[in-house]
């Protein structure tokens, strides 16, 4: 019988891009830097193993070392591999000036954001003029099951899906007021999905309105959300829902510009 098993050098490469990647992705959540013996830890590596891999990836630019602080940092190659992601897809250069006029129809805060595993990745945003606005940097996660753009998402996941993201997550409470009842999430899902878009009632941050609308590809599938965030004290109950309207109209407008298809039961107007 001939031997079909992944040859050893291979695997160690293999194993090898994991942890740099690994390595990569703790960096990028911090914004600081990481000190080695942190990095370390975090990922599971000797510190000497984590060293010999942080070393290869500062010669490809992928991570940097500031030897003031003794922290690792993101490295500018990663930016430029990100943004080439971006350009890949035009999502953000197509939306922002739609974002730009949906702010200054607002006056309140606008977001981009897509869908990665079983979070949400803001991707650009244009900041409201008032002197009290939402500050999101792009690159930050939210949770799907208490966030706009998050449930936006979610509200188009089939079932299965959404039932997987619960039992692997929960539903963890942020506030006195997020949804922490399966049964409850998928009413409001249900509810969101029928008026096609999806709110955040100071579930993610006391203080804090959302409400956001899906942004979808040339197959009518979903590949991402827009939203308006801003103070409860400027977005009332009512106006909320009056934003809602304004927000699932400039979604539309960014799936137009993208080449994207609404739903069949779905109206641009």
């Amino acid at each position: 019988m001939s031997d079909i098993s992944t040859p050893p050098a291979r695997s160690g490469q293999v194993q090898s891009l994991t942890r740099a990647l690994s390595l990569m992705n703790a960096i990028a959540q911090t914004p600081s830097g990481m000190k080695l013996t942190e990095l370390a830890n975090q990922v599971g590596l000797a510190a000497s193993t984590a060293h010999r891999l942080l070393t290869t990836l500062q010669d490809q630019r992928y991570v940097q070392y500031d030897r003031d602080t003794n922290h690792w940092q993101i490295g500018i190659q990663a930016f430029v591999s990100g943004n080439g992601f971006l350009s890949s897809r035009d999502l953000v250069s197509v939306a922002r000036p739609i974002m730009r006029r949906m702010m200054e129809e607002s006056g309140e805060t606008v977001n981009l954001a897509i869908s990665e595993g079983d979070d949400v990745i803001y991707m650009a945003q244009v900041e409201s003029r008032e002197m009290m606005r939402v500050y999101s940097k792009p690159g930050n996660r939210v949770p799907l099951h208490c966030s706009g753009v998050g449930k936006a998402i979610m509200m188009l996941m089939p079932d299965k899906d959404v039932d997987r993201i619960l039992l692997a997550k929960g539903l963890p409470k942020l506030t006195e007021r997020t949804i922490t009842n399966p049964a409850k999430l998928k009413e409001e899902l249900a509810l969101s999905r029928g008026r096609a878009f999806a709110t955040d009632d100071e579930e993610h941050a006391i203080g804090l309105r959302c409400v956001a609308s899906v942004i979808y590809d040339e197959y009518s599938e979903p590949m991402a959300a827009l939203s308006v965030s801003g103070p409860a004290a400027r977005i009332s109950a009512e106006r909320l829902m009056q934003l809602g309207e304004t927000v699932r109209s400039y979604a539309a407008e960014v799936t137009a510009a993208l080449g994207g298809v609404l739903p069949s039961n779905m109206s641009a107007e």
